[in-house]
């Protein structure tokens, strides 16, 4: 009997939507449970850090954004095939957190000052960013092996979801990769049945 999983986050996609899109790709059903911001102190002293995402399974409470993806990863073939490949995977998941942490950092910046020296350090670590991916990705349009992993997914998330791009005509290899995402079949499903809500 297949497990039961609930994934508890924001009504937001940010450090919850990797989880979603793994599920997706893999074509395996989980619980969506979300909660605006407003309902976050009375939910907090529940999780086992005092932080969401949560993922809990088969009784068994965790949270940690990269700790679930991995693990869910893991559990659903889209980790790797060997033990370099899942390091290779984890490398390019942990680039695109960091990615996704400095471009949160920027929006959520109260400080006009702070947010601006934000956004001129971003300009040029998108394109450094996106130049060393783009150096590594594979000829067939995957971040690593030949076969869609979670690394794919990550990447597509903080491109599209965060930093809205459209167009990666400088990248042809990571224009594959977010074509191979897209046309997943779980994915695309996903894509067109998700809550059109916050980043």
């Amino acid at each position: 009997m297949a497990p039961k999983y609930k994934l508890t986050y924001f009504n937001a996609r940010a450090r919850g939507e990797l989880v979603r899109l793994i599920f997706a790709a893999a074509g395996v059903e989980f619980e969506d449970v979300r909660f605006d911001y407003e309902q976050w102190a009375a939910f907090k002293e529940s999780t086992p850090m005092g932080q969401i995402p949560v993922l809990e399974v088969e009784g068994r409470t965790m949270c940690q954004s990269l700790a679930i993806a991995r693990y869910v990863a893991r559990e659903t073939g889209l980790c790797g095939k060997t033990s370099w490949e899942e390091a290779q995977v984890d490398m390019f998941v942990c680039g695109a957190d960091d990615l996704l942490t400095k471009l949160l950092n920027v929006r959520f910046e109260k400080d006009e000052a702070t947010k601006e020296e934000g956004k001129k350090g971003l300009a040029t670590y998108v394109p450094n960013f996106l130049a060393n991916y783009e150096k590594l990705c594979g000829p067939e349009g995957y971040l690593v092996g030949t076969s869609l992993t979670y690394a794919d997914l990550a990447f597509f998330e903080v491109m599209h979801d965060i930093l809205k791009v459209t167009t990666l005509d400088q990248y042809p290899k990571l224009a594959k990769v977010v074509e191979n995402v897209t046309t997943d079949k779980g994915v695309s499903a996903w894509l067109a049945k998700r809550p059109d809500n916050p980043s």
